[in-house]
């Protein structure tokens, strides 16, 4: 970069080009989207057979590469913003320098050099001569040269040096900017290939790294979310961010952006999902690096007077080595798989688009994941599910009915059918750690404690999104099944008295107590209490609740005396609440669209 190049450069040229390239990634967005969420989905809803898992495998791999596309197209977009960014700040320090050194009737050449005329006091009749000078950037060549310049009778010589020095810290900058940018710009240049692998999906999270050091002094002139910041106050910086504002947070920051309580839904899941596909492609390549176990695993050692079986030193070498974070791989990469699978079946039965409100692998305990059917920014009925103890990323969607994610296509589901000219959004809301065990975790109200008031803000986020979509909220219902129930109890108790009022209804499955004696303590009127329990082991965690004081005083919600409504409930056991064609499945569905004398009373 030399003087001729920054003074005819024009850095919105890169702004313009990020423009384009930001156009792109809508547009592969909107393509996906489409080909996921309307084509596959309306594919789905009708057809069946080998032909159709054909096309939906192809549908699908080409969204996939339309996602990525998506991706690398918002970096390079903040890329080349924030090179014009510092671009831009160098040319105002040149042209600032160049105005001002011609208003003070000094020559800037091209080569940025600067001619003074004589000036200063006559002495012998004559001005002190006048020279060039060169700018310079190096803080002791710099020193020494305005000292020259200050006992240099001539004036116009220490104003040269400033112009100077300016002019060549500017250029300087231009060129420290050109390049630390130019390889990171190259860096996002994709294989030349039509297949997105896990690799290009790593090193998109490797570019996205790139462009956050590179672009750290743009980024840090964006406005930043507020700290510790209420879900209004986020909702409320993300209104006030320009399109490109918002863009630059998404393609860089996806998991900061993914977390804030208050931003709307769609954003969100786009941020998730960036996190969810380079994570999981960074997992699998880690998973696929480590070597095979040793096929020696046993062998056969005489100790007293029988053999016995034990493993191999070569395979016990391996285990120490790889054994626990292989396992750690398997057990994750088996959680998102379940997530991918509820992306997959966007369209079975009617099933509406998927949105991954939340996401975070290595959170405390199994992991942790928000996903919702249906847009609840629009909904007219949301209602948020919260499971209990044994729940985890790598359980999410287990077993035929697909697990606590199922649980929620089931509630979708079921009031569809009660409601369908509305439109319902139903959440699995697993964003706290639950316990793993009856004894002594699920016994104690420390995991309750810590997930209600995370639950509190997703409720009041939730809220708060919609108002900014719709201008109105919706008709929410959140349901807790087992320590579930505890978790939601503390959230219902959460806040301050004056915040405004997130929960419509509760319903409480199988509930070992909330942390309340009364119905009346959890803000919606305990008319908007429901419960309901089921015989057997459901019998047993009730009442184990009880007797551990998970309710107040000995109160739980299946109690006359709490004061809520009993539902029936037709359940086999403690997990049978949200079976096919069930009275409890529709009780349940009856209160989250708001058709209450539908409800079966015990």
């Amino acid at each position: 970069m030399d003087y001729t190049t920054l003074k005819a450069l024009r850095p919105s040229e890169y702004s313009d080009a990020a423009d384009g390239y930001r156009r792109t990634s809508d547009m592969a967005s909107a393509a996906k989207d489409r080909i996921e969420n309307q084509i596959a989905a309306a594919l789905q809803k009708d057809n069946e057979g080998e032909a159709l898992d054909s096309a939906l495998k192809q549908l699908r791999e080409l969204g996939g590469n339309l996602h990525y596309v998506q991706v690398e197209c918002g970096l390079v977009a903040t890329a080349l913003d924030g090179f014009a960014y510092e671009l831009e700040a160098a040319k105002k320090k040149l042209e600032a320098a160049v105005e001002g050194a011609q208003a003070q009737r000094l020559t800037v050449h091209s080569d940025g050099s600067i001619s003074y005329p004589p000036g200063g006091e006559k002495a012998d009749g004559k001005l002190s001569v006048g020279g060039t000078v060169t700018g310079l950037t190096d803080s002791v060549a710099s020193a020494v040269g305005r000292q020259a310049a200050n006992v240099d009778p001539n004036p116009n010589h220490l104003l040269a040096r400033d112009y100077a020095d300016q002019i060549a810290t500017a250029i300087e900058e231009a060129t420290e900017a050109d390049e630390k940018w130019a390889p990171k710009l190259q860096a996002l240049k994709a294989d030349d290939d039509l297949t997105v692998s896990d690799r290009d999906w790593a090193d998109a999270s490797s570019d996205t790294k790139g462009v956050q050091t590179a672009g750290k002094e743009y980024l840090d002139s964006l406005p930043q979310p507020p700290k510790d910041g209420s879900p209004e106050d986020n909702a409320e910086w993300w209104k006030k961010l320009s399109p490109e504002e918002q863009a630059a947070w998404i393609s860089t920051n996806p998991e900061t952006v993914g977390k804030l309580n208050g931003l709307p839904s769609e954003v969100r899941d786009e941020a998730n999902r960036i996190v969810f596909s380079e994570t999981r492609a960074r997992l699998q390549m880690e998973l696929d690096s480590i070597p095979k176990s040793p096929t020696n695993e046993w062998t056969w050692i005489t100790s007293g007077p029988y053999p016995s079986k034990v493993h191999t030193d070569e395979w016990m070498e391996w285990y120490r080595q790889y054994g626990d974070r292989q396992q750690q791989l398997n057990t994750t990469l088996k959680g998102m798989q379940y997530i991918q699978d509820r992306f997959d079946r966007t369209g079975e039965g009617g099933l509406p688009e998927a949105y991954l409100l939340g996401f975070d692998p290595t959170g405390l305990g199994d992991g942790k994941v928000i996903i919702a059917n249906g847009n609840p920014d629009q909904a007219d009925h949301t209602a948020v599910y919260v499971p209990g103890t044994f729940s985890g990323l790598d359980k999410i969607g287990e077993g035929d009915n697909h697990g606590d994610i199922g649980r929620g296509e089931r509630l979708w589901s079921e009031s569809n059918t009660f409601s369908p000219t509305q439109k319902i959004s139903t959440i699995t809301w697993l964003d706290y750690n639950a316990p793993d065990s009856i004894v002594p975790q699920a016994s104690s109200g420390k995991y309750a404690e810590e997930g209600g008031p995370r639950l509190y803000d997703f409720l009041q986020g939730n809220r708060a999104a919609h108002e900014n979509v719709t201008g109105s909220t919706a008709h929410t219902t959140v349901i807790g099944h087992s320590y579930g129930s505890t978790v939601v109890g503390v959230s219902a108790q959460s806040g301050s008295w004056n915040d405004s009022v997130a929960v419509n209804d509760y319903i409480f499955a199988g509930s070992p107590g909330v942390q309340a004696d009364h119905a009346a303590d959890l803000g919606a009127g305990a008319d908007h209490v429901w419960a309901m329990g089921g015989p057997g082991d459901d019998q047993v965690v009730r009442q184990g609740g009880r007797l551990m004081g998970l309710g107040d005083n000995l109160t739980i919600p299946t109690d006359k005396s709490f004061g809520g409504n009993v539902m029936k409930s037709d359940s086999d056991g403690h997990s049978g609440f949200w079976n096919q064609e069930s009275v409890s499945l529709s009780n349940q569905a009856a209160v989250i669209t708001g058709n209450y004398h539908r409800v079966e009373l015990e």
